[in-house]
């Protein structure tokens, strides 16, 4: 019976190949939905590796002005020790205002927060090859305050005061990628840095590890992200471009009234936007969602097309077949045997571009050309998209396939 149907295709290989070219361009476009689609549907089930609820973002505009030295005076880096530039005074100021409030549970600065479409990329060129890797500074209040899941060493603290190196805490992938399965704790993260320009790479000592940090939210896929600590007792240190707050539960926006005032009457010159992570993160998510959505539609009109084409193209051919249809009736085909004939060509023809479909989309994990998406959430998507193309074509063939079982041997006998 199949080699039947593939000889019947193959004699009307002229007709089935423009239905072949269909059903090519058409898994092309769904396979390329789904897969994003199931992408961010495997990163939203994803830890995210920090709490959002009840943390509030202050973002602070600062003068910079403030820390340029008056013209013709010396510059404090060639007379002597260091003495804080007024804006981190001020910064050191802000923190210490906002242990007078009962609503603040903990606080922190950091450079970046959560949901910020703000990033810091460097690239390191390491034993293991070049490696990306995203880069945040904070205080040693950040793990507290964010909710990090410390797995291995620690978060930043007093201990990291004067030492001779550059502590850092990576998270769980980072660790993989560049110390395999060993411990990275105490071990120098550029050890193996090739010199730039004649400087020496500073020794980033790993003190810590956290569970894999999103900080682009729920969709967003895993990255290398290392965080490098903002001490503000050090007089050489910038203040944190952000201050986040974790607010007891039930704290009301009045609180965030008194928190401004408080803010502004410390630091005059600057000006402060308080935002709930909570606001951030729905606008985040918004914005990961509207191309997806969009997406999505773009492949739904394209489907309800591809089938209505199909539906005519089969329609026709069933209509050109009548003669043909009308013999096999009348030498004792029965309608079922008629059914599952048209059916059977299709899905044949269906194969035909579904393979090479496949050898096609094969070749993008091969070349790496998407490094990001991992092996499971590639072979759901091509499972789902060959489950979906069959589907569609055999829901187009049913209503033909039923015209087909309706031809009488006598109409085969008049046709001309």
């Amino acid at each position: 019976m199949i080699k039947h149907l593939f000889k019947m295709v193959w004699n009307r290989k002229r007709t089935n190949f423009l239905i072949t070219v269909e059903i090519f361009f058409s898994f092309l476009v769904l396979f390329t939905v789904i897969l994003f689609g199931v992408y961010y549907t495997d990163n939203y089930r994803q830890p995210l590796g920090f709490s959002y609820q009840n943390v509030l973002n202050i973002s602070i505009t600062r003068d910079r002005r403030i820390d340029r030295s008056p013209p013709g005076e010396p510059n404090q880096a060639t007379t002597g020790p260091k003495e804080p530039s007024p804006s981190l005074v001020i910064a050191r100021q802000l923190f210490l205002t906002f242990r007078d409030f009962n609503e603040i549970e903990s606080f922190a600065g950091a450079n970046i927060p959560p949901y910020s479409t703000s990033t810091s990329i460097t690239s390191y060129d390491l034993a293991v090859g070049t490696v990306v890797i995203y880069t945040n500074d904070a205080t040693d209040s950040f793990a507290d305050t964010m909710g990090l899941n410390v797995t291995r060493g620690r978060w930043f603290s007093k201990e990291d005061d004067g030492v001779g190196y550059l502590p850092v805490v990576i998270n769980e992938r980072l660790s993989r990628n560049v110390f395999g399965n060993e411990d990275p704790i105490g071990k120098n993260l550029v050890r193996d840095a090739r010199p730039r320009d004649g400087a020496v790479e500073p020794e980033q000592r790993v003190v810590g590890v956290i569970t894999d940090y999103r900080k682009d939210g729920e969709f967003a896929g895993l990255e290398n992200y290392m965080f490098q600590r903002q001490n503000l007792n050090d007089s050489g240190s910038e203040p944190p471009e952000h201050i986040l707050v974790r607010v007891r539960k039930g704290t009301t926006a009045e609180f965030e009234a008194r928190l401004m005032s408080r803010m502004q009457a410390v630091a005059k010159d600057w000006s402060f936007q308080i935002e709930p992570l909570a606001d951030a993160r729905e606008v985040r998510l918004k914005l990961n969602l509207a191309p997806i959505i969009a997406a999505g539609l773009v492949a739904v009109f394209l489907m309800i097309m591809v089938a209505l084409g199909l539906t005519g193209v089969l329609w026709q051919n069933v209509t050109q077949r009548t003669k043909e249809i009308g013999l096999r009736r009348a030498k004792g085909a029965t309608a079922g045997n008629i059914y599952t004939q048209i059916l059977g060509e299709l899905l044949v023809i269906t194969s035909f571009g579904l393979v090479i479909g496949i050898a096609v989309v094969v070749q993008f994990p091969l070349l790496d050309l998407i490094g990001f998406i991992n092996d499971k959430v590639y072979i759901w998507s091509v499972l789902l998209s060959l489950f979906l193309i069959y589907g569609l074509t055999l829901l187009c063939g049913l209503y033909p396939s039923r015209l087909a079982t309706r031809v009488q041997p006598a109409e085969a006998l008049h046709y001309e």
